[in-house]
């Protein structure tokens, strides 16, 4: 392009300036500007179009008017707290009838015998099955073989009253969940047990185990502690003075509940060969 037509020549024309102008991307940009009003003005013909079509159509063909619903209003009245339920009344009972007695005959055994030795023939079979065998003889209603109840269930209320199983009140023997001592046992017995009662004794070399039984209660003391061997160099009673000091226990549980039992603990000495 010559220099003196640079200032008033186009700014595409200078883009392209020696460049191939006939391969489309030049008429492309050229063009741009007035593709992009031609489209506009063609989607404002369409949505105007559109627009009147359907304003004309509601003018011509009025719809329904719409009918508003009936709105029902419903008043919720705010609950009396302080309205106490009626008390159940039970219905009223009506006395039972008092069960008639039952006809009963007497058991015979049945001895082959002279007729001149029987004193009073026995019942016969069709007497029998409407009777009740026992010692005596009495007279009443037929035996239907269905037993009278004497007395309603739940004493004419409807109502079966529970009955109340009483646990023992002493320390329980078994049960579910032993007690436990709350903190470090072995850590415990290094502290306060006297491993050298037995050798202070006189006791050979060996392994000792002795068994104490003591009574842990629900607030986790201990009572009532009793050796349950007897092998002697003062084995039970250090075991005894040791156990005295643990005064931390987990009662132990039965049906979910703590409870009072019985706890077999096992004490060991070993004494070492010099």
């Amino acid at each position: 392009m010559d220099s003196k037509n640079i200032l008033t020549a186009d700014l595409l024309d200078l883009v392209f300036d020696n460049r191939n102008k006939d391969y489309g991307a030049y008429e492309l940009r050229r063009f741009y500007n007035q593709r992009i009003r031609k489209a506009l003005l063609i989607t404002g013909a369409l949505a105007s179009i559109t627009f009147t079509s359907i304003a004309l159509g509601n003018k011509l063909h009025p719809g329904k008017e719409r009918i508003p619903e009936k709105i029902t209003a419903v008043v919720i009245n705010p609950l009396d707290e302080d309205k106490k339920p009626e008390p159940i009344i039970p219905p009223e009972q009506k006395p039972q009838p008092a069960p008639q007695p039952v006809r009963s005959e007497i058991f015979t055994q049945m001895v082959i015998a002279d007729d001149k030795d029987v004193q009073s023939p026995p019942p016969d079979q069709e007497t029998l099955s409407t009777a009740k065998i026992s010692t005596t003889q009495s007279d009443g209603v037929d035996d239907t073989g269905i037993p009278t109840e004497t007395q309603p269930v739940g004493a004419g209320t409807g109502i079966i009253q529970q009955k109340e199983t009483k646990e023992p009140e002493g320390p329980f023997e078994r049960v579910e969940v032993e007690a436990k001592f709350l903190g470090n046992w072995e850590k415990f017995l290094l502290r306060y047990l006297n491993g050298d009662v037995p050798v202070e004794n006189g006791a050979s070399p060996g392994r000792y185990t002795v068994m104490i039984q003591f009574v842990v209660d629900v607030d986790g003391s201990v009572s009532d502690i009793r050796p349950l061997t007897s092998l002697g160099y003062g084995m039970e009673n250090e075991a005894i003075r040791v156990l005295k000091k643990a005064t931390k226990w987990e009662p132990a549980f039965q049906n979910g509940r703590q409870v009072k039992a019985y706890r077999r603990q096992p004490v060991t000495f070993l004494v070492n060969e010099e």
